[in-house]
Protein backbone atom coordinates (compact mmCIF):
# COMPACT_ATOMS: atom_id res chain seq x y z
CA UNK A 1 0.00 0.00 0.00
CA UNK A 2 1.32 3.32 -1.05
CA UNK A 3 -0.34 6.69 0.36
CA UNK A 4 0.74 10.01 -1.89
CA UNK A 5 0.43 13.10 0.68
CA UNK A 6 0.39 16.47 -1.18
CA UNK A 7 -0.14 19.67 1.24
CA UNK A 8 -1.43 22.42 -0.87
CA UNK A 9 -2.72 24.24 2.50
CA UNK A 10 -1.93 23.34 5.91
CA UNK A 11 -3.39 20.97 8.13
CA UNK A 12 -2.47 20.29 11.47
CA UNK A 13 -4.60 17.17 13.00
CA UNK A 14 -2.95 14.35 11.52
CA UNK A 15 0.99 13.39 10.61
CA UNK A 16 2.08 12.19 7.95
CA UNK A 17 2.27 8.83 9.60
CA UNK A 18 -0.77 8.80 10.91
CA UNK A 19 -2.86 9.62 7.71
CA UNK A 20 -1.07 7.03 6.40
CA UNK A 21 -1.57 4.45 8.73
CA UNK A 22 -5.36 5.10 9.23
CA UNK A 23 -5.39 4.62 5.39
CA UNK A 24 -3.69 0.71 5.46
CA UNK A 25 -5.85 0.18 8.56
CA UNK A 26 -8.95 1.02 6.48
CA UNK A 27 -7.94 -0.79 3.08
CA UNK A 28 -6.41 -3.32 5.09
CA UNK A 29 -10.06 -4.37 6.18
CA UNK A 30 -10.92 -4.15 2.20
CA UNK A 31 -7.87 -6.53 1.73
CA UNK A 32 -6.74 -3.78 -0.80
CA UNK A 33 -2.83 -3.24 0.35
CA UNK A 34 -1.45 -3.59 -3.09
CA UNK A 35 -3.09 -0.30 -4.19
CA UNK A 36 -1.91 3.12 -4.19
CA UNK A 37 -3.90 6.53 -3.46
CA UNK A 38 -3.05 10.03 -2.97
CA UNK A 39 -4.68 12.62 -0.32
CA UNK A 40 -4.40 16.04 -0.99
CA UNK A 41 -5.03 18.82 1.42
CA UNK A 42 -6.19 22.13 -0.19
CA UNK A 43 -7.56 25.41 0.17
CA UNK A 44 -11.30 26.58 -0.40
CA UNK A 45 -10.68 28.48 -3.25
CA UNK A 46 -9.35 24.98 -5.13
CA UNK A 47 -12.01 22.43 -3.02
CA UNK A 48 -14.91 24.64 -4.40
CA UNK A 49 -13.44 24.41 -7.75
CA UNK A 50 -13.05 21.26 -7.79
CA UNK A 51 -16.40 20.53 -6.68
CA UNK A 52 -17.99 22.83 -9.52
CA UNK A 53 -15.94 21.45 -12.04
CA UNK A 54 -16.64 17.99 -11.57
CA UNK A 55 -20.23 18.07 -9.26
CA UNK A 56 -21.48 20.83 -10.54
CA UNK A 57 -21.80 22.16 -7.05
CA UNK A 58 -20.53 25.83 -6.58
CA UNK A 59 -19.55 25.54 -2.81
CA UNK A 60 -17.24 24.41 -0.86
CA UNK A 61 -16.81 20.93 0.65
CA UNK A 62 -15.06 18.74 2.86
CA UNK A 63 -14.08 15.88 0.99
CA UNK A 64 -14.20 14.84 -2.90
CA UNK A 65 -12.42 11.52 -4.21
CA UNK A 66 -11.60 10.56 -7.72
CA UNK A 67 -11.55 6.76 -8.33
CA UNK A 68 -9.50 5.17 -11.06
CA UNK A 69 -11.33 1.83 -12.40
CA UNK A 70 -8.46 -0.17 -13.39
CA UNK A 71 -5.08 -0.96 -11.73
CA UNK A 72 -3.41 -0.36 -9.10
CA UNK A 73 -4.37 3.17 -8.40
CA UNK A 74 -7.64 3.79 -6.68
CA UNK A 75 -7.27 7.82 -7.07
CA UNK A 76 -7.10 10.85 -5.23
CA UNK A 77 -8.76 12.29 -2.20
CA UNK A 78 -8.75 16.48 -1.52
CA UNK A 79 -9.85 17.31 1.92
CA UNK A 80 -10.16 20.57 2.53
CA UNK A 81 -8.61 21.14 5.92
CA UNK A 82 -10.45 24.44 7.07
CA UNK A 83 -14.07 23.04 6.19
CA UNK A 84 -12.85 19.88 8.02
CA UNK A 85 -12.51 22.64 11.39
CA UNK A 86 -15.56 24.21 10.60
CA UNK A 87 -17.37 20.76 10.95
CA UNK A 88 -15.85 19.55 13.73
CA UNK A 89 -16.77 22.45 15.70
CA UNK A 90 -20.48 22.57 14.31
CA UNK A 91 -20.32 18.13 15.31
CA UNK A 92 -18.70 19.03 18.41
CA UNK A 93 -15.90 16.40 17.69
CA UNK A 94 -12.11 16.93 17.52
CA UNK A 95 -10.84 18.37 14.56
CA UNK A 96 -8.87 14.97 14.53
CA UNK A 97 -11.83 12.98 14.88
CA UNK A 98 -13.39 14.87 12.06
CA UNK A 99 -10.35 14.06 9.53
CA UNK A 100 -10.01 10.68 10.41
CA UNK A 101 -13.65 10.51 9.50
CA UNK A 102 -13.72 12.28 6.21
CA UNK A 103 -10.63 10.33 5.59
CA UNK A 104 -12.27 7.36 6.03
CA UNK A 105 -15.23 8.46 3.65
CA UNK A 106 -12.64 9.40 0.77
CA UNK A 107 -11.61 5.99 0.76
CA UNK A 108 -14.86 4.40 1.19
CA UNK A 109 -15.36 5.88 -2.02
CA UNK A 110 -12.57 5.54 -3.80
CA UNK A 111 -13.70 1.68 -2.90
CA UNK A 112 -16.64 1.72 -4.68
CA UNK A 113 -19.31 3.11 -1.71
CA UNK A 114 -21.41 5.74 -2.15
CA UNK A 115 -24.46 8.07 -0.55
CA UNK A 116 -26.78 8.78 -3.75
CA UNK A 117 -29.29 6.35 -2.26
CA UNK A 118 -30.79 5.94 1.59
CA UNK A 119 -30.13 2.47 1.75
CA UNK A 120 -26.61 2.97 0.71
CA UNK A 121 -26.33 6.39 2.76
CA UNK A 122 -27.06 4.01 5.91
CA UNK A 123 -24.63 1.49 4.79
CA UNK A 124 -21.95 3.52 3.77
CA UNK A 125 -22.13 5.82 6.82
CA UNK A 126 -22.58 3.03 9.43
CA UNK A 127 -19.47 1.36 8.16
CA UNK A 128 -17.90 5.19 7.86
CA UNK A 129 -18.26 5.06 11.62
CA UNK A 130 -17.43 1.60 12.85
CA UNK A 131 -14.03 2.58 11.07
CA UNK A 132 -13.42 5.65 13.05
CA UNK A 133 -14.26 3.62 16.21
CA UNK A 134 -11.35 1.12 15.79
CA UNK A 135 -8.97 3.39 14.31
CA UNK A 136 -9.04 6.09 16.72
Amino acid sequence: MECLICHKAKQGALTDAEIKRLVKKILTQFKNLNKTLSVQFVDEKKIKELNKKYRGVNKITDVLSFGLEEGTDLGDIFICYSQIKKQAKTYNASVKEELARMLAHGVLHLLGFDHQKKADEEKMFSLQERLIKSIL
